[in-house]
Formats: C-alpha cells, structure tokens, sequence
C-alpha cells in the first residue's frame, strides 16, 4: 500500500508542540492560532492511522507513537536548520544550542567562551541558563551542562568536574566564627537540596542547628544574600572564586562536601553533530587543564 503523502508542515506543528507540551504555546511560537494547531495535529494523527496525543486535564500527554516520532523529526529538522544556516553569508556556519546551570555558566564557562570562539569560529553557539532544571528536547537544545550525582535516564553524560560545597559568608561575619558549631549564630541559608548541610555538618563532625527560614533554587541568589550579609551559604567553592578574590565572600572552614558533579549530558538517540562533538571535546580539556592549574 502507498504511503500517504505527509505535509511537512503537519510534521513541523506536530514537533513544535511535543516540544513545547502545548497546542497553545506551539501556536505562539508558529505564529498561528491554536485551532489551527490543532487541526494540523487531528489531519497528521488521520493520515498516518494513529493517536499522537492524549488530551487530558492536565495537558497533552504524547502516545508511545508521539514518543517514537518525536526526536526523528527533531534531529531531521535540525540538520535541515543546520544545512541551511551553512549557507548564510556563503561561510560554514552550524548552530550549537546549548542548556546550562546558572552557577557553572557564570563561575566557570562565561569566562572562557572567548576562547571557545577563537577555536570555533565556524559555530554559532547559543547559551540558554537555567536552574539546573531543564528538558533538553522539549526546549529545543542539543546539549545541557548540569549539576547532579549522575547521568540523567535516556541521556549520555560526560563528567565534567567535582563541585565540593563548603560555607560561605561575608568576611565581617566570618570573624565570628571560630569553629563549625558558631554557625548557628548565622542563618543558614538553604537550597531545595535539604540534605546537604546535614551532610557538611555531619562532615565537620558537629550536631546541625535547626535549619529554617526560605528555601531558594539558584546557588547564584544564595551566593549574593550571603555576601550582603544575610547568612552562610553552602556552595561549591570553585564556582565562586570571583567573589573570594573581590573579597566579598570568604570560605571560613576547610571542610568540604562532594553532593556530585557538573556534567555535559544530551539525548542517547540522538547522533552527535560536528558541533557537539567539538564542544564536548573543548570543554573536556578546559575542564582538565584547570584541575592541572588548582593542583
């Protein structure tokens, strides 16, 4: 039997809004109304004999058949994307999108990206910050650098270094503190991660104090109510040498705990671009040369 022929178009609605979760929001970024969404949805699932989505009250819900199609049309559309933007300007260009967590990108990667450029000019690389929380094909990226005990289920990984936590403060509260214990004069201000400063506690040998007060998602935002004075943060150290230089944060024990790593990590299915590749391989030598240099 011949297969119906598919409007690439209905291909397209259909991957914007798996991405995107919504027939709503596909339809603000096609620039075309919902009804029309979803029409091109109700004509492809017609077409091709099966149901792409399930709608229910909490959302759209793709079937194992969306799941399937999915990152086929996505990878299809970005080597189309690619091809294309090779063109622009008649000079190899490939465009790279890429997730990463706020604390890596400003304690680490923003810095050196200069010297990424120079290596790779040929790459238009687009950086995207989140708060560690982010869904690498549904917001229409490549890679993500992320901070986690391990890889992510469905996902490649690959380590890109250690992030011990320590307490940090300013340097005017630091001269109250002689030993773990005087942390309880301060506020200890916390992240959604709870376990970590029982583990420091635990690490320093010493009772943990009541923990209270607001739990907050950014190490970054921790980081500065710490150096305006509001409390010690606990955070990874390496991510915050700017502010230690500046002195405007101060690390007050040694004492240190590992709660994982920043890893480079993208989709298992998906075949690696030239752009990628280079990526992963620039910041893995990035990433071992500044252990060479701390050690």
């Amino acid at each position: 039997m011949d297969r119906p022929d598919i409007p690439l178009n209905a291909l397209r609605v259909f991957e914007v809004a798996m991405r995107q979760g919504s027939f709503t929001k596909a339809a603000v970024e096609l620039r075309v109304t919902q009804a029309a969404v979803s029409h091109q949805i109700a004509r492809l699932e017609d077409q091709l004999g099966v149901i792409l989505f399930q709608r229910t009250s909490q959302g759209l819900v793709p079937t194992d058949e969306g799941r399937l199609l999915a990152p086929v049309l996505e990878h299809s559309f970005d080597v189309i994307g690619r091809t294309l933007d090779r063109f622009h300007g008649k000079r190899h260009v490939e465009v790279l999108s890429i997730g990463v967590n706020t604390t890596f990108a400003l304690g680490w990667l923003l810095p050196r990206l200069e010297a990424f450029q120079a290596a790779h000019p040929e790459i238009d690389l687009r950086i995207s910050t989140n708060n560690n929380r982010v869904e690498i094909l549904r917001e229409g990226l490549d890679m993500a650098i992320r901070f986690g005990a391990s890889g992510w289920s469905g996902h490649d990984a690959l380590p890109l270094m250690e992030a011990p936590l320590s307490p940090l403060c300013a340097p005017r509260q630091a001269t109250q503190l002689r030993e773990p214990a005087d942390l309880a004069k301060l506020l200890l201000l916390r992240s959604y991660r709870s376990a970590e400063w029982p583990q420091w506690f635990e690490a320093a040998r010493t009772p943990p104090p009541p923990l209270k007060g607001p739990v907050f998602d950014s190490s970054v935002a921790l980081a500065e109510l710490a150096a305006e004075g509001m409390g010690a943060a606990l955070l990874p150290v390496a991510m915050f040498q700017r502010q230690i230089r500046q002195g405007r944060l101060c690390q007050p024990f040694p004492v240190s705990v590992s709660a994982g790593r920043y890893l480079l990590v993208w989709p298992s299915d998906r075949p690696q671009t030239r752009a990628m590749a280079a990526f992963a391989q620039w910041i893995a030598g990035a990433c071992l040369e500044g252990r060479s240099e701390a050690g």
